[in-house]
């Protein structure tokens, strides 16, 4: 497998922060509102930077989600930011009537999402948004792996002309994804080549999935890790290629099984090519407060259960 250097840690909420204020200065039609969380977004340095651009809505996300709708009508192109609670679950009508419906160029960018959230417990730690956000027409739905990869996608959506989700996390993880490689929305990216079996993460987890293809190794065991840092589209080309030449298949995502990447990734296969596939995921269960390495392990988002996971595939397999 190709070895993946650690480059350091940060988290990718500062990934945003940083590609929202790359995209600033890219594109004057680029504005940022933000619903009294301006500090925890990191979209500080976007506020100092251009002012005359930066529009604090307070709490109020609701009415931010209705301004970021209107200003797409002059061209803008809306960045908002909160917590991905109160990105999707707090505004859903209005996501869904004056975005969604209408084909508004917004982008929802939400942090502090899943498990990792840690302390600020279940009322917090949402785990339906993806598939909230998914089953709307015309939206795209990024969950990036790490502050390098968050950063790409931030750039890559402003132009973009579709509304986005993008969701991002708290925690500071390892950084892998090189500053250089590509990010194109809809294209999943191969991280290890391997024939025994496919592993399809998104988030957090695909960093956990190349711990797990490592352990997977020291076994014989050769694991395709492939990174899904786009939900929808689903880059299904890639997914049916990997499976067909493995023949079993592991999914990774810090959400509800219940209408996240496993889900869309089992109705492709069921569909096109029926394959055993195992989901590693939070299972109709809501979090609680805790540390986040803690809370990870207690509900099984680790390298271990992956690997666990895998060993069933392998089982079910012909």
């Amino acid at each position: 497998m190709k070895k993946y250097t650690i480059l350091g840690n940060n988290d990718t909420r500062s990934g945003f922060g940083d590609g929202l204020l790359e995209a600033g200065k890219r594109n004057q039609n680029v504005v940022a509102l933000c619903a009294d969380l301006t500090g925890s977004l990191k979209m500080d340095a976007f506020a100092k930077e251009f002012p005359n651009r930066f529009f604090q809505v307070g709490i109020a996300e609701a009415n931010m989600m209705g301004v970021a709708a209107g200003m797409t009508i002059n061209g803008k192109i809306p960045f908002t930011g909160t917590f991905a609670n109160f990105s999707t679950g707090r505004v859903y009508d209005q996501i869904r009537q004056s975005i969604a419906y209408s084909g508004k160029n917004v982008k929802i960018c939400a942090s502090h999402a899943g498990l990792t959230l840690g302390e600020d417990g279940a009322t917090h730690q949402i785990l339906e948004d993806i598939g909230m956000m998914k089953m709307l027409p015309t939206m795209t739905v990024i969950n990036p792996c790490d502050y390098n990869q968050t950063k790409q996608a931030t750039l890559a959506i402003v132009d973009y002309p579709h509304p986005v989700y993008l969701r991002f996390g708290r925690p500071k993880v390892p950084i892998f994804i090189p500053e250089d490689m590509p990010f194109e929305i809809g294209k999943a990216i191969l991280l290890s080549e391997g024939t025994d079996v496919s592993i399809f993460a998104t988030g957090h987890l695909v960093w956990q999935a190349l711990l797990a293809c490592e352990m997977l190794e020291n076994e014989g065991i050769k694991a395709e890790i492939i990174n899904i840092h786009t939900i929808k589209p689903l880059d299904n080309e890639r997914i049916l290629k990997s499976v067909k030449k493995t023949n079993c298949a592991v999914s990774a995502e810090e959400h509800q099984l219940n209408g996240g990447l496993g889900d869309s990734i089992a109705q492709l296969l069921a569909q096109n090519y029926p394959t055993p596939l195992e989901m590693v995921g939070v299972n109709d269960s809501f979090g609680e407060s805790g540390k986040p390495e803690d809370l990870m392990k207690k509900y099984g988002l680790t390298a271990e259960k992956i690997v666990e996971k895998v060993k069933n595939a392998l089982k079910r397999k012909k």
